[in-house]
C-alpha cells in the first residue's frame, strides 16, 4: 500500500510539473505569435488553467515532503503525548478541511459538466475540463492527509528535522 500511495503522490507531482511546462508553452506561444503578427486565441486562459492544475496537483506531494509552511513555534517545545495530541488535532482538522475541499471541488467539476458551463473567454472551454485537475489534486491531497493521520496515529510519521523546520517557517 505504501508503494501505491507514494506512486500516486509522485504521479501527481509529475503531472504538476508537466502543467508548468504547459504554462511555459502557452506564454511562449503568445509571445512568438505576437511577434510574428498573428494571434492564437486562448493562450492566456490555457496558461491560467495549467497554472491552477500545477498548484492543485502538487499539494499532496508537497505535504508528503514536509514542504508545506507550518508554524512550529509551539510544536517544537512539546514532546511525548502533548506533541502527539497537537499533531493529531492539526491533522484531524486538515483531514476534515481537506475532505470538504475535495468534495466541493469534485462537485464543482461535476456541476460544470452537467450545466455545460463554458469559459467566458474567447477559448469557450468547457470548465469541467480544467476543473478536473483541481478535483484530482484535492482528492489526492485528502488521501495524503488521511495517510499522514494514520501514520501519526500509529506513531510511524516522520517528523520534520530541525533544518526542515527552519526552512519552512
Amino acid at each position: 500500500m505504501r508503494r501505491i500511495l507514494d506512486t500516486l503522490y509522485d504521479a501527481a507531482a509529475w503531472l504538476a510539473a508537466l502543467s508548468m511546462v504547459g504554462v511555459l508553452a502557452m506564454v511562449l506561444l503568445a509571445i512568438v505569435s505576437r511577434q510574428a503578427g498573428f494571434h492564437v486565441a486562448g493562450t492566456d486562459a490555457y496558461a491560467g488553467y495549467s497554472m491552477a492544475a500545477a498548484g492543485f496537483l502538487a499539494l499532496a506531494h508537497t505535504l508528503k515532503k514536509n514542504e508545506h509552511i507550518r508554524v512550529t513555534l509551539l510544536l517544537s517545545h512539546l514532546h511525548g503525548k502533548a506533541h502527539h495530541a497537537l499533531e493529531m488535532w492539526a491533522l484531524s482538522a486538515g483531514v476534515l478541511l481537506g475532505g470538504l475541499f475535495a468534495y466541493y471541488s469534485v462537485r464543482l467539476a461535476w456541476m460544470s459538466g452537467q450545466l455545460n458551463d463554458i469559459s467566458t473567454g474567447n477559448d469557450a472551454t468547457p470548465l469541467w475540463i480544467p476543473q478536473l485537475a483541481m478535483a484530482a489534486g484535492t482528492v489526492i491531497l485528502f488521501v495524503a492527509l488521511v495517510d499522514e493521520w494514520v501514520l501519526e496515529l500509529r506513531g510511524r510519521r516522520a517528523g520534520a528535522t530541525a533544518g526542515e523546520l527552519l526552512r519552512n517557517e
